[in-house]
């Protein structure tokens, strides 16, 4: 199994839960750079400690993350690494006015990195559309068309025209070149029946994130299905399970220091979706009498009791959080653990402490297997 570093790079200071659009007053310059170094330090302690990647994502205009390009990040990581995979998870080629930049700016990276990059392509959420005033109907198209420019200015040696229904090129031959061949390997996380068709036609690995147990074992069942009609089948490396994980000395102590971060990440931070529905002209669902299962609630009404019971957090000591990744990757078919290690409002002493714990007590039982 392989152990991904997950950094979406929140805002840990808000007072109320956010509400898209978010007004930028809340955010402090000041302590933004604070917020910046410390998460840059605690990515380098990923390296020291083992883990195999670090993967970092594109945001826009919410505290949820602070990262619009996270090539900008990568590129920092290309100077403050030595070894570690930088797994961009991803990229929103749907937003990019020119998807040769994009391929222009992995092609860098993967070079300055010396053949470290994962090039993730997400379709990005609703919001992500709203920040940049597109139709959220042309986010699949525009990502497929310039997921297929990008592949073809990183393999094509020659200049070559480009005529599409988005884009259009007299001539596209990009200096430099990847350094990895013949492209930087490529992931699309999915949920949708049309997402998974995309991935298992393409023959790449998808990822699930912020789902039950059950929901994620029914979203690789369809990725095997839809890659068994593309003629090829799926290994667990293929498949990338998304959960914060939080390790402490104790179960207690565990869920003492992870629950108010985790409330946060839940309750305040994934809050923007209230914003964007209005703006959509949707309503969330009645909540049910009875909550029997997280797709019971949207995402802001999640709790530490049902996460856990649900599976989508794993917080506990060391050999309670050995046992409940070993459980969930050998029932779902997963051979990549992506973990957020920092969520939320959790200050960086509390994610040091936990990315070391993890890294000295778990990691090394999960590598033994």
């Amino acid at each position: 199994m392989q152990v991904y570093a997950f950094d979406l790079m929140p805002w840990p200071h808000l007072a109320e839960p956010s509400y898209y659009p978010d007004s930028n007053r809340l955010y402090d310059p000041a302590l933004g750079r604070q917020v910046y170094d410390e998460h840059f330090r605690q990515m380098e302690l990923y390296e020291e400690l083992g883990y195999d990647a670090i993967c970092i994502n594109e945001h826009h205009a919410k505290p949820y993350g602070l990262m619009p390009s996270p090539n900008l990040v990568a590129a920092v990581l290309t100077q403050r690494t030595k070894k570690i995979k930088i797994g961009i998870f991803g990229n929103l080629p749907a937003l990019h006015a020119h998807p040769v930049r994009l391929a222009e700016e992995v092609a860098m990276l993967d070079v300055m990195s010396g053949g470290r990059v994962i090039s993730g392509f997400v379709r990005g959420v609703p919001q992500e559309f709203l920040a940049y005033s597109l139709p959220l109907a042309d986010a699949r198209p525009r990502m497929t068309e310039a997921w297929d420019l990008v592949v073809k200015a990183w393999t094509e040696r020659e200049p070559f025209a480009w005529r599409g229904k988005y884009f259009s090129y007299e001539r596209v031959s990009i200096w430099p070149r990847p350094l990895q061949q013949p492209h930087p390997p490529i992931l699309l996380p999915a949920d949708s029946d049309e997402g998974l068709e995309i991935a298992a036609s393409r023959r790449v690995p998808t990822g699930s994130a912020y789902r039950s147990v059950g929901r994620v074992r029914a979203v690789f069942d369809r990725y095997r299905e839809l890659a068994r009609k593309h003629g090829w089948t799926p290994g667990p490396e293929h498949c990338h399970l998304v959960r914060h994980v939080y390790v402490g000395e104790t179960n207690a102590r565990a869920r003492e220091e992870a629950e108010p971060h985790l409330d946060y990440f839940w309750q305040k931070l994934l809050s923007y979706h209230r914003g964007s529905m209005a703006l959509m002209g949707q309503s969330p669902p009645a909540r049910p009498a009875r909550v029997e299962r997280a797709e019971d609630l949207p995402l802001y009404e999640f709790d530490f009791d049902l996460c856990q019971k649900e599976g989508l957090s794993i917080v506990g000591d060391p050999d309670y959080v050995v046992r409940e990744i070993q459980a969930q990757t050998r029932a779902l078919g997963v051979g990549v653990l992506v973990g957020l290690f920092q969520f939320g409002s959790m200050p960086h002493a509390l994610a040091v402490k936990n990315i070391r714990l993890f890294g000295e007590k778990v990691l090394p039982v999960l590598r033994r297997g």
